[in-house]
């Protein structure tokens, strides 16, 4: 089954670049909040439908104690805890410089996954995961330029802003948050549950978590009354939520119950390599020469998970 994980592994990482696509749009409009609380309502309304569909049951009602807390701590460390990182990075130092610590995800899920689930990856594997993260890390720090741009003029050449700092630890921390979501994931599936049941459990989570966010921080006005009235965020939110908690997010869950964390990790974070078409497409940006050496080794690293 480890074939099959590894697909899904690399579905999710293109639902993910194109859900990335949408809610950075989102981000800068209704703040990050208001869009993670908004993407895990629509998405929990999808998986209401495809929980009938596939399993004849709108709701995970055949969940054991095992899998409603698993599923649920690695919902709110991974979606809650993790999402809050990371769409705030977004916005301190915006996504070009968010993604460059997401090659260490794979490096972190494979560690936790080796301390709490006893997992070892192939040697293939290892080598497909090294030579992926070589590669995104390429592609990520061919795209730094604007970030030690912004170091420079922070202080007029001098120290980084506070602000730069914050997002580089808020984006360190979400690949960390992130990484130990998807090992409790695994665990929350480990007697064959069912990816999509396990996925209404972590969005439900999810859903509570935001919404205890937005009361606790002071933010309800903003998530529940303002944001709702940006149609135009809303929309875009709404499609992100179809590739990201939706369809991401279930593949993410079948990928670490067919394979190991370490080996769906590492082919999640490929991201960064595949926003490049669209980002030329699409953004009209100009690929440097880095980061199309970066694609083409963390493409041959990637392929090393399905040919050997």
């Amino acid at each position: 089954m480890d074939r099959y994980g590894e697909i899904a592994a690399f579905g999710t990482a293109l639902c993910w670049t194109a859900s990335a696509l949408y809610f950075e749009f989102s981000s800068k409009r209704i703040g990050a909040l208001a869009v993670n609380f908004y993407k895990v309502v629509a998405a929990f309304i999808l998986l209401l439908a495809a929980g009938l569909f596939f399993r004849g049951s709108a709701l995970p009602l055949d969940a054991s104690a095992a899998n409603l807390g698993w599923l649920s701590l690695s919902s709110l460390i991974g979606f809650v805890i993790a999402d809050y990182f990371l769409f705030n990075a977004y916005i301190l130092i915006g996504s070009r410089l968010t993604v460059l610590f997401q090659p260490l995800s794979p490096l972190f899920t494979a560690l936790l996954g080796f301390l709490i689930l006893g997992e070892r990856m192939r040697e293939a594997a290892l080598l497909g995961m090294a030579l992926v993260v070589v590669g995104i890390l390429v592609v990520v720090l061919s795209r730094g330029r604007e970030g030690r741009e912004a170091s420079q003029k922070a202080g007029r050449g001098a120290r980084p802003s506070p602000a730069l700092i914050k997002g580089l630890v808020f984006a360190l921390l979400s690949a960390f948050f992130n990484s130990l979501g998807l090992v409790f994931s695994k665990l929350g599936l480990a007697d064959g549950y069912s990816a999509i049941a396990g996925t209404q459990i972590r969005v439900a989570t999810a859903i509570v978590g935001f919404g205890l966010q937005a009361l606790l921080f002071g933010r309800a006005r903003e998530v529940f009354v303002a944001a709702p009235r940006d149609r135009k965020a809303m929309g875009r939110t709404a499609i992100g939520a179809v590739f990201g908690p939706f369809l991401g997010v279930t593949l993410s869950l079948f990928a670490v119950q067919n394979t190991s964390a370490g080996a769906a990790s590492t082919l999640m974070a490929l991201t960064p390599v595949l926003i490049i078409p669209p980002s030329i497409l699409i953004l009209k940006h100009k690929i440097r020469l880095g980061e199309f050496l970066g694609a083409v080794i963390a493409v041959a690293g990637a392929a090393l998970f399905f040919l050997l």
